[in-house]
C-alpha cells in the first residue's frame, strides 16, 4: 500500500468515474500504525487502496466512507484503542492509540478535488503540502476547504485569498521539515483547525546495470513504491531481464546517460555493471549530480581505485558513494544483497542523519 499504489489505483477509479472518499489522519496518540497525514481512498462499494490502520479499522471507514459519499458532506471520526481493554469490536487488534481521521467526499463532477491536485504533487519531484480544514468556527470557511501547493505555488484553493495569507507561513515550515501536523490557527473572526500534510513523493531510483543480480533490487524498490529506471549499455542484458513495474528500462551507451535522463531528478543509484569502465563514466556523470546515494557494488578496494581513476571528480562524490553497497546482514547471493542494499537506501531516504 504505497504512494505509487494509491496514484494508480486513483488513475483506474477515476477513469471508470467512481465515487470515492479521501481518508486523512490528522491526528493521534499513542501507538498507531499510522501519524498525521497519511492518506487512503475508499470507493463507495468499500474497496480501498493505502492502509491507515494495518487492518484494524478499515472496514468500519468503508461505511462511514459510503455515508460520506452519499451525503456530499465530510466527517471527521475518532478511534480510541486503547479506551479499554475489551477487544475492538470483536476483532483483538492489539492495537493500544488514539487516531482521528477526516473523511472528504471526491466525485468527478468536481473534478475529484483536491486529490486530482495532490496526484499532480505526488507525481513531481518535491516536497509539497496540503491544508485541510478540519473544523472551523468560521462561517465562510467550511470544513473541508483545501489548498494543495504543486511545485511551491498554490495549485488549487476553494478558501479565501486572506485566509490563504494567514496560514503560508505554516505552509512553509510544513516544506521546509516535509513533515505532517495539525494546527488551530487563530483568526480575529474565529479559530479554525487545519492538517498540514507533506506531501512527498515517491523516490526516484536509478538502476545501472541489468545483470542478473539487478532483477532483486528492482523488485525491492517497486515493492517499496519507489520510482525505478533500470539502464544497461548492453541490449542483451535489458533483453534477457525481467524488471516488471519498474518506470523506464533504457539501454544507451554508458556516456551518454545523461542526455538520455534527467539525472538531476533522481535521489539515488545504484552501480551495478560489474564492469569497471562503465562504473568509472557513470560516477563521472553522477558526481555532477545532487544524489545523496550512490551504491556501487564490489569490494572497498576497487572503490578506491574508482575514485583515483576520477581525479578532480571524486572530491565532488565525498560521502556520496557507498562501497560496497548495502548493510553487513551476513547474507549471499543476488536476493540477500539487493536486500542489503534496499535497505541501506531505505535508511538513507527516512533517516540521512543516521545514514552514515
Amino acid at each position: 500500500m504505497t504512494v505509487t499504489g494509491i496514484l494508480s489505483a486513483f488513475a483506474e477509479w477515476s477513469t471508470e468515474g467512481r465515487p470515492l472518499a479521501l481518508a486523512s489522519v490528522y491526528e493521534t496518540e499513542g501507538s498507531t500504525y499510522s501519524k498525521a497525514g497519511a492518506h487512503m481512498l475508499i470507493t463507495g462499494d468499500g474497496r480501498f487502496h493505502g492502509m491507515l490502520s494495518g487492518g484494524c479499522l478499515e472496514g468500519d471507514l468503508a461505511l462511514r466512507a459510503r455515508a460520506v459519499i452519499e451525503s456530499g458532506l465530510p466527517q471527521a471520526v475518532t478511534y480510541d484503542l486503547g479506551q479499554n481493554d475489551e477487544e475492538l469490536w470483536g476483532l483483538g487488534v492489539g492495537c493500544d492509540g488514539l487516531m482521528r481521521i477526516f473523511l472528504q467526499p471526491l466525485h468527478a463532477e468536481g473534478g475529484y478535488e483536491p486529490f486530482a491536485t495532490m496526484a499532480k504533487a505526488l507525481a513531481g519531484d518535491s516536497v509539497q503540502v496540503v491544508a485541510t480544514v478540519i473544523e472551523s468556527g468560521i462561517e465562510s470557511i467550511a470544513a473541508g476547504s483545501t489548498i494543495v501547493t504543486v511545485d511551491g505555488d498554490v495549485a488549487f484553493s476553494n478558501l479565501d485569498e486572506a485566509f490563504i495569507g494567514e496560514i503560508g507561513p505554516i505552509v512553509g515550515r510544513t516544506l521546509l521539515g516535509a513533515g505532517s501536523q495539525t494546527r488551530v490557527v487563530d483568526l480575529e473572526s474565529g479559530k479554525v483547525t487545519v492538517l498540514f500534510a507533506a506531501l512527498v513523493p515517491p523516490p526516484k531510483v536509478l538502476v545501472l546495470g541489468a545483470g542478473l543480480d539487478a532483477g532483486p533490487v528492482v523488485r525491492f524498490a517497486v515493492e517499496l513504491g519507489w520510482r525505478v529506471t533500470v539502464q544497461d549499455h548492453r541490449p542483451a542484458y535489458i533483453g534477457s531481464g525481467r524488471f516488471d513495474g519498474a518506470t523506464e528500462v533504457i539501454s544507451v551507451p554508458v556516456a551518454e546517460l545523461s542526455h538520455a535522463v534527467e539525472l538531476d531528478r533522481f535521489v539515488a543509484a545504484i552501480i551495478m555493471s560489474h564492469h569497471l569502465a562503465s562504473d568509472r563514466e557513470y560516477l563521472r556523470q553522477l558526481a555532477k549530480t545532487p544524489m545523496t546515494y550512490i551504491g556501487l557494488l564490489g569490494p572497498a578496494d576497487r572503490r578506491q581505485r574508482l575514485l583515483e581513476d576520477l581525479g578532480e571528480s571524486a572530491a565532488r562524490l565525498e560521502g556520496r558513494v557507498h562501497g560496497p553497497a548495502g548493510i553487513d546482514i551476513g547474507g549471499r547471493g543476488p536476493a540477500s544483497i539487493a536486500l542489503s542494499i534496499i535497505a541501506e537506501l531505505h535508511r538513507q531516504l527516512l533517516l540521512p542523519e543516521r545514514a552514515g
